[in-house]
């Protein structure tokens, strides 16, 4: 069984990452000294889980996180400088520090390096997150020694649910639409001026025009989905919006 190292200060060693084309050694100290700082340690970079639900998340949710007090989001992988730099530029995600752990140095003080030659991996980092202030861990999630790749607890909601138990959620928003749609310009232009962000996805570009009658069962742009709820057109979102702040 893993130990939980609440109380105690994190490994003291230095992560060899690059700055564009240079190298940039930066110090346990360089990110955790004064700072409250929020890591999440995953199995590799270009993973499946990793890149499709642990660092979005995280991503997501950072924002939240900093006006909690949080300095910055760091995703820890025991991949080499260059392998990450590429994940972070594939993921795109803006609010997260991607820290090579090339040589498990920082993993293996954690306690949590662990063998994954099942895999072809080699040595590398059990699934966690932590809440550090200060140098000294705070709060610790670690997956449950099971088989595979359990994902239950070191995940970005989980760790919001601790730092501010009850706290709103940034809304999930998605909006199919098309180029040239003055409806859609209208909706975009709704949920920016309230602060929201959204992803649009573009007729052609991102979606066929079937998938607009399948998952909205309408031929009309734009469409607009909140939270996994279909909520209409530019008018509907204006009532939905209205409704909420109403509420």
């Amino acid at each position: 069984m893993f130990e939980n190292r609440e109380g105690q200060r994190v490994p003291a060693v230095t992560f060899r990452t690059r700055s564009g084309s240079d190298w940039l050694d930066l110090t346990t100290d360089d990110i955790f000294a004064g700072r409250t700082v929020i890591v999440f340690s995953l199995p590799g970079a270009f993973t499946p889980t990793c890149s499709s639900s642990h660092v979005p998340r995280y991503d997501e949710l950072a924002p939240l996180f900093k006006q909690h007090g949080v300095d910055e989001v760091v995703c820890v992988s025991v991949n080499d400088a260059f392998v990450m730099q590429e994940w972070a530029a594939q993921q795109g995600a803006e609010n997260i520090r991607f820290l090579p752990d090339g040589s498990g140095h920082f993993t293996r003080g954690m306690g949590l390096l662990v063998d994954r030659d099942d895999l072809g991996f080699g040595p590398r980092s059990w699934r966690y997150a932590m809440l550090v202030r200060d140098g000294v861990i705070e709060k610790q999630f670690i997956e449950p020694q099971e088989p595979g790749d359990p994902f239950h607890v070191s995940d970005a909601d989980t760790m919001l649910e601790y730092l501010a138990p009850g706290a709103d959620k940034p809304l999930e928003v998605a909006l199919l639409s098309r180029s040239g749609c003055p409806h859609c310009e209208r909706a975009k232009s709704q949920l920016k001026a309230r602060g929201i962000n959204f992803t649009a996805l573009e007729l052609h570009r991102d979606y066929p025009h079937g998938a607009l009658r399948a998952m909205a069962g309408a031929d009309t742009f734009p469409q607009v989905f909140i939270n996994g709820e279909h909520v209409g057109g530019a008018d509907d979102l204006e009532g939905w919006l209205a409704n909420r702040e109403a509420a």
